[in-house]
């Protein structure tokens, strides 16, 4: 089978989008399909290179880290993905690659697959004040895009559950990303964690809390500095990996509470270290309730590390409360779950082995690949234009 990938982003870029297609398309070659892919440019110049078409476009960071939008070169490169001739498209974005995904379709009679990877309607702040007219606003664009799609992949339930309320027609599967989780595994892994506990000065013996990804409003972060406060932990540093918008604030809040001395702010990290700074932890925590699978979670359990996250729809059937990580909906369940944690190390350590072996159950890369096939194969068959 023929598969195009099209995305707004592509390597080097790292983000959740990119990391699940990534992992698709080494599935999927794997089986013995052959993949290219179809993103933008960092020129405005179109051009092809070797399996991956781009497509000329201008920054749109103003919109979200890293983001282009594209401007031109857009039927050469429909012509030469109509010449190769792919059996499915298959889209990862909303925006700028959607409509020429969608228009090569069209032209070659490819089935038009699509992944819907983020909840627009957590991010509504960013450009609606009301967050009743900007959930109206999601709602009514993703009909338009997903009806227009053969079949529509969805990571959770809870994000299948939440097109459906938007009243899309087109059919969705859930289909959970697969992960490389081999990365997060392995001995070598204590030797690196201890290295990078060394390296942010954190002294032999004390316990550390951490979470990892984009430092987003949406994310609530200030509320975890809020409650990490107010428990009052002694011998405990927190360490918050990776950079975002919401930076700044999250440091000047940290300030206001008094603990510059005891929160950690890393910025970003290459992502080969990725696995080295779950393992530096003793407990990973999140309180986010805007992922649509959250990446973060599965590989934090891949790396044996207990989770402690406020209950959420895309960790039903994932987290299981007290058997493989903790859920927590108030701050009193937060800091009463966290203090036991941290004062038992076999707790940790059982639960960490509970969460490691799910993860390698259940989130298999070839796993992934040939539940995503099965969508393919089930799309209709389209006329070429």
């Amino acid at each position: 089978m023929k598969i195009l990938i099209a995305s707004d982003f592509y390597i080097p870029v790292v983000n959740g989008v990119v990391v699940s297609f990534c992992h698709l398309i080494r599935g999927l070659e794997e089986m013995g399909h052959e993949v290219r892919v179809l993103t933008l440019s960092n020129t405005t110049r179109s051009h092809i290179d070797g399996n991956v078409y781009y497509v000329g476009s201008l920054p749109a960071g103003w919109v979200y880290p890293k983001a282009r939008i594209k401007i031109s070169g857009v039927r050469r490169i429909v012509n030469a993905i109509a010449e190769w001739s792919p059996d499915v498209i298959h889209t990862q974005c909303e925006f700028s690659t959607f409509s020429v995904a969608r228009k090569a379709a069209k032209k070659c009679g490819a089935a038009l697959i699509h992944t819907y990877h983020t909840l627009y309607e957590d991010y509504t702040h960013y450009f609606c004040p009301s967050k009743r007219i900007g959930k109206s606003i999601v709602s009514h664009l993703s009909r338009k895009f997903l009806n227009k799609t053969d079949a529509v992949i969805a990571p959770t339930d809870k994000v299948r559950d939440i097109l459906f309320s938007y009243g899309i027609k087109t059919p969705v599967s859930t289909i959970p990303t697969g992960l490389d989780l081999d990365d997060f595994s392995g001995e070598e892994l204590k030797e690196d964690s201890g290295k990078i506990r060394d390296a942010l000065s954190i002294p032999g013996g004390t316990k550390t809390i951490v979470t990892i990804g984009r430092l987003a409003k949406e994310k609530s972060i200030e509320e975890l500095l809020h409650y990490f406060k107010n428990a009052g932990f002694e011998n405990t540093v927190f360490v918050i990996v990776g950079d975002g918008p919401y930076r700044k604030k999250l440091e000047e809040v940290t300030g206001d509470l008094g603990l510059k001395d005891r929160v950690i702010f890393t910025g970003m990290i290459p992502p080969e270290d990725v696995a080295a700074y779950y393992r530096a932890g003793d407990v990973f925590v999140s309180a986010s309730q805007s992922e649509t699978q959250g990446l973060t979670y599965i590989e934090a359990m891949a790396s044996g590390l207990p989770v402690l996250c406020r209950k959420d729809p895309c960790l039903d059937g994932i987290v299981e409360n007290g058997k493989n990580g903790f859920l927590y909906e108030t701050e009193e369940e937060f800091r009463q779950t966290l203090g036991v944690l941290l004062e038992d190390p076999g707790l940790r350590q059982r639960i960490g082995n509970a969460a490691a072996l799910m993860a390698q159950e259940r989130f298999s890369i070839p796993g992934f690949a040939k539940a995503v096939t099965k969508v393919y194969a089930s799309a209709p068959k389209k006329d070429k234009k």
